[in-house]
């Protein structure tokens, strides 16, 4: 039986790269997506992959949350890759934070990845060795925060790793593993032309990342290196 694999976020950009990495690893992997229209090159590779299955999904709509869970309850799911993010308005100050986008970003970033591991537990307890991994970033960091501003962002994902870390106390014990990771400076919509990687090498990191997991691992910070991030 190959393993199982569940992506938010997988339309475009690393949760794209994350499903072709996955794909060729052999896994069944189950790829979510918010907007049909800005799906196409997911579906069209769907329709050439019979170990690619599609599932419509807003992460902030619980309720369909966990309908896809009961979609999907006789499935193990060995790893849950919380990807779906948004960075919400760019080039704004001190004094002119937008509260409404600031609560939108918190629903897809940090209330939405504790949702879905909330919903699929039943199948990571299935698998043999349930993994959660949430894609973060490092401006989430205290220490790395050399900087100030974004506000929104930074603090989304600050609230993120309290999370993973809060999942992995509660969850280690049952053998699930729980961990963020920083996919780096990556040439998305979200990181921009300048960035210093493109999606596959974020994407290859990555999977390397979440394959050598352990036990001692959980809880922790890594970048798409592998190596630690101070929190």
């Amino acid at each position: 039986m190959s393993a199982r694999i569940l992506i938010t976020g997988a339309n475009r950009g690393i949760g794209l790269a994350l499903v072709e990495q996955y794909l060729d690893a052999n896994f069944e992997v189950h790829a979510c997506f918010r907007n049909e229209k800005q799906a196409a090159e997911l579906i069209a590779l769907a329709a050439a992959k019979p170990n690619l299955q599609l599932h419509q999904l807003d992460v902030t709509d619980h309720d369909a949350i966990e309908a896809l869970s009961e979609t999907l309850s006789d499935k193990p799911l060995d790893i849950l890759l919380n990807n779906a993010g948004y960075y919400g308005p760019k080039g704004y100050g001190f004094g002119n934070t937008d509260a409404q986008e600031w609560r939108k970003v918190f629903e897809i970033n940090t209330i939405a990845p504790l949702k879905m591991a909330e919903a699929f537990y039943p199948q990571l307890k299935q698998a043999q060795r349930g993994i959660i991994a949430s894609v973060s970033s490092k401006v989430g960091s205290m220490t790395e925060n050399t900087s100030g501003g974004g506000y929104i962002y930074r603090s989304s994902k600050a609230a993120l790793n309290s999370v993973v870390k809060s999942l992995s106390n509660d969850l280690l014990p049952e053998g699930i593993i729980s961990v963020a990771l920083h996919p780096g400076w990556v040439q998305t919509e979200m990181g921009g032309p300048n960035a210093l990687i493109d999606t596959q090498t974020s994407a290859t990191g990555l999977k390397h990342v979440i394959d050598t997991l352990t036990p001692e691992h959980s809880g922790g910070f890594y970048n798409y290196d592998g190596s630690v991030i101070p929190w």
